[in-house]
């Protein structure tokens, strides 16, 4: 059966991020299934065949150290982690060039760390390279690079990643293949009566209570996890399609438009390349909470954040450095650039204008954050 919303996401995309976790690639023993592997990569062949750019966000370095170097369960210790990382990344990626090679297809390693999507300039560079990939008719294969990415080894997930490259390219689709068919009603290891949910317009409370705490034995996310990513995407404007990558040609029956998985859509918005760093990607430093009256005139009037509006802040930061707004019962709304450092800000937070040049002299912006960077990241 086809569907027809389906066929216009699918339509739409012709730049695709396809994420792929550690367990989809490895067998039971948890090393690297080469027959899996292979038939990722005919169907990323014949995505590619159909004319579409294809970005791999590739998960299982640390899966394929632990098969070469003979551990069965996945190391607890950072040191470890990281050894297995090492290891595993140049096997990992030598096993796609085999795959890939039969189809003529040159990849292209790019290890990428959470700073690389902070750093202004270094997030353009990061984008630049992977268009010229692309000119070059190459595959970019992505990955974190976990040999030196501490906070990811311990907290994060190639999920996010993945989101954050689908919002650097302005990707309109970006597929999540895991080990589970899609997101069900509730957890089907505990609820034998959950349902496949087929399509989800918009991540809300409820969505995210569906997720359950499963967390896969070699992988480091979870369900949680995917949605945090799926939402990351949706906000700015790209669709979401998590599915079982373990099913034969999965991807296939994706671009055949069939209902497989969970499709989650878009929010009903685009978003500039500028926007879209600003609020989705670049981590803050600090936090500004304001009064009712500030976050009214930001969410909902368009207007600039002022001094007066601001409550309290947490944290040390720079002028211009990405902060993050929240309300008064703490709850985030908007994210944008800062025009005080955080000790000049301690001095004028709930004052007028004129009380903030007498304190810090004429050339004193009127602004805390202006509109103009400033973006509303509340539903």
């Amino acid at each position: 059966m086809i569907d027809a919303v389906r066929q216009e996401v699918i339509a739409l995309a012709a730049t695709v991020v396809v994420k792929v976790g550690t367990n989809v690639l490895a067998n039971e023993e948890g090393t690297l299934d080469r027959e899996r592997l292979q038939a990722l990569a005919d169907q990323i062949q014949r995505l590619r065949a159909a004319g579409r750019k294809v970005v791999l966000v590739s998960s299982g370095a640390i899966g394929a150290g632990m098969g070469r170097l003979g551990l069965s369960r996945r190391p607890t210790d950072l040191r470890q982690l990281q050894a297995c990382a090492a290891v595993g990344q140049a096997f990992l990626m030598r096993a796609y060039e085999d795959c890939l090679t039969r189809h003529g297809i040159p990849t292209a390693q790019i290890l990428l760390t959470a700073g690389d999507f902070d750093n202004r300039a270094r997030y353009l560079n990061a984008r630049n390279t992977i268009l010229s990939l692309f000119e070059y008719d190459c595959l970019p294969i992505i990955n974190e690079n976990d040999t030196v990415s501490v906070a990811e080894i311990r907290f994060g997930d190639n999920d996010r990643l993945a989101a954050l490259v689908t919002n650097l390219l302005q990707a309109p689709l970006l597929i999540l293949l895991t080990v589970v068919d899609g997101l069900y009603s509730s957890d089907p290891h505990t609820d034998p009566s959950a349902e496949l949910i087929t399509t989800v317009p918009s991540i809300n409370a409820s969505i995210l209570s569906a997720a359950g705490d499963s967390r896969s034995a070699l992988g480091s996310g979870g369900m949680r996890s995917k949605l945090r990513a799926a939402r990351l995407a949706t906000v700015a404007g790209e669709s979401v399609l998590m599915a079982n990558g373990s099913v034969p040609n999965i991807l296939d029956a994706i671009f055949r438009a069939e209902p497989v998985g969970t499709l989650f859509l878009p929010h009903d918005r685009t978003m500039s390349a500028w926007k879209r760093w600003l609020g989705y990607t670049a981590q803050p430093r600090g936090r500004l909470i304001v009064d009712a009256g500030a976050r009214r005139a930001v969410q909902n009037e368009g207007r600039s954040l002022l001094p007066i509006g601001v409550v309290r802040l947490d944290g040390w930061f720079g002028k211009g450095d990405v902060v993050t707004l929240l309300d008064v019962e703490g709850i985030e709304f908007a994210r944008g650039l800062s025009n005080f450092s955080s000790s000049d800000l301690e001095r004028i937070r709930g004052q007028r204008s004129d009380q903030v040049r007498d304190a810090l002299g004429d050339a004193a912006y009127d602004e805390v954050v202006h509109r103009d960077n400033l973006v509303v990241i509340a539903p």
